[in-house]
């Protein structure tokens, strides 16, 4: 007896995009300290850094999600889990030049900007193995642009 679950999956709805844009907002509150040549600067940066290597991981956990519950056929599930634990360990990759006293945070936040910038590549690969809602490319494009553009931007202020 195999139990197999059906749903439906809905168009990302409105209030979705506006969450995820007022997503955005702790790193253009960390932009505004760094830019502000206070003392606040080091702070902006360490702020940015976190914000991004953790809205990463979440991205990771959201495609674990569709793996477990949208993907076509099983033949591409392990390529799915890895891509999807990957944010997670290149955030933590980043993180370890802090930890080793090596040069930190500018050359982690280029990292992650990039990872950023780039993760809508993985979404359309994504797209091609498991059924995602309605809209999701968009929002996802629109974020990671936003996301990955400031902290690609404030890893020059490092």
């Amino acid at each position: 007896m195999t139990d197999s679950a059906t749903f439906t999956l809905r168009p990302i709805p409105k209030a979705a995009f506006i969450a995820g844009y007022a997503g955005l907002l702790p790193q253009v509150i960390a932009a505004a300290m760094v830019l502000s040549g206070m003392e606040y600067r080091w702070t902006g940066l360490a702020a940015a850094y976190g914000y991004a290597a953790f809205i990463f991981s979440f991205l990771g956990g959201m495609w674990w999600g569709f793996g477990v519950t949208t993907r076509k056929d099983d033949s591409s599930a392990f390529a799915i889990f890895a891509l999807a634990v990957a944010p997670s360990l290149l955030a933590f990759a980043t993180y370890l030049p802090w930890i080793w006293g090596l040069e930190w945070p500018g050359p982690s936040m280029a990292w992650l900007g990039i990872f950023l910038l780039l993760s809508p590549l993985a979404d359309r690969w994504l797209a091609s193995q498991c059924t995602l809602p309605v809209g999701w490319m968009k929002l996802r494009l629109q974020l990671s642009l936003g996301l990955g553009g400031l902290t690609l931007f404030l890893a020059g202020f490092a």
